[in-house]
C-alpha cells in the first residue's frame, strides 16, 4: 500500500474508535470522572485532612497524580479490550485481516483509539483536580511523555487480552484480578518508603509503580524510584507487547475460527 493509503487506513480505524466511545460518552467518559471525584472528596478532603503530609506535600496534592494516572490506565485498557473483542465476536475483524491493510496499521489504529480515550479522561480528571488542589507541573516534558507511553502500554495490554479472550467474561478477568490490584498497590495512595524493606522490594516488581511515580515526578518533582530506569522499562514493555501482538495478528491465533 502507498503511504497515503496507509494513512487513510490508520485514520479510518482511529476515527471509528474515537467515534465509538464519544458517541456513548455517558458510559465511557462520565463514569470515571465521577469515580475520581469521589476519590478526591473521600480520600483527599475527608481522610487526607487527618493524614497530613505525604512526601513533603499535602495528602490531596500527593495522590492527585496517582489518581490521574489510574484513570488513564483503566480507560486506555478497557477501550481497546472491549472494542477489539466486540469486533472479534461479531467477526468484523476478519474483514480487516483479509484486507491489504498491514497488521501494524490495524494494531496502532486500535491502540491509539485507546490512547485517545485514556488521554481525554486524564485531561478531564486533571481539570477536575484544580477544584480541590493547586496543581503545578514540575517537568512538563516528562509528564506528557510518561502519560502517553503508559496509555500506549495498557492499550496494547487490552489488545492482547481481547485476542486471547473467548467470552465476555474473559474480558473482565484481567482488569478485575490483575489490573485493579496492581493499580491500588502501585503507590497511588501512599509512598513505598512507608513500607518495611521487604515490602518495598516486593513493590518494585509492580510495573504500575514506575509509571505512577514517574508521573508524580513530572507533577510534583518527587519520586520513590529512578526516573530514567522507569521510562526505559516502559519503552521496553511497549516494544515487547507490540512484537507479541503483531505475531498473533500474523499467525491469526485467537482470531480465526
Amino acid at each position: 500500500m502507498k503511504p497515503q493509503q496507509l494513512w487513510v487506513a490508520f485514520w479510518t480505524i482511529l476515527y471509528r474508535e474515537v467515534r465509538r466511545f464519544t458517541r456513548i460518552w455517558a458510559q465511557t467518559l462520565l463514569p470515571p470522572v465521577i469515580t475520581i471525584t469521589l476519590y478526591y472528596i473521600i480520600f483527599g478532603n475527608l481522610i487526607g485532612s487527618r493524614i497530613g503530609e505525604m512526601g513533603g506535600f499535602g495528602y490531596m496534592e500527593y495522590i492527585v497524580p496517582g489518581l490521574i494516572m489510574m484513570s488513564v490506565i483503566t480507560n486506555s485498557y478497557s477501550n481497546v479490550v472491549s472494542s477489539f473483542y466486540s469486533s472479534k465476536f461479531q467477526h468484523n475483524v476478519e474483514e480487516l485481516l483479509v484486507s491489504p491493510v498491514p497488521n501494524w496499521i490495524i494494531l496502532w489504529g486500535y491502540v491509539f483509539g485507546g490512547v485517545a480515550r485514556g488521554l481525554i479522561v486524564g485531561v478531564m480528571v486533571t481539570l477536575l483536580s484544580l477544584f480541590f488542589t493547586d496543581l503545578q507541573v514540575h517537568h512538563l516534558g516528562i509528564t506528557i511523555l510518561v502519560v502517553i507511553l503508559t496509555a500506549m502500554l495498557f492499550a496494547l495490554g487490552g489488545f492482547l487480552n481481547a485476542i486471547f479472550a473467548q467470552s465476555f467474561d474473559d474480558v473482565s478477568i484481567v482488569p478485575t484480578f490483575v489490573l485493579t490490584p496492581l493499580t491500588y498497590l502501585g503507590g497511588v495512595f501512599y509512598s513505598i518508603n512507608l513500607l518495611p524493606e521487604f515490602w518495598q522490594n516486593v513493590s518494585m516488581l509492580n510495573p504500575i509503580l514506575y509509571m505512577v511515580n514517574t508521573f508524580r515526578y513530572g507533577i510534583l518533582g518527587v519520586s520513590d524510584i529512578n526516573i530514567g530506569f522507569a521510562l526505559t522499562a516502559v519503552v521496553v514493555f511497549i516494544a515487547l507487547l507490540t512484537s507479541w501482538a503483531l505475531h498473533l495478528l500474523k499467525t491469526g491465533k485467537g482470531l480465526r475460527s
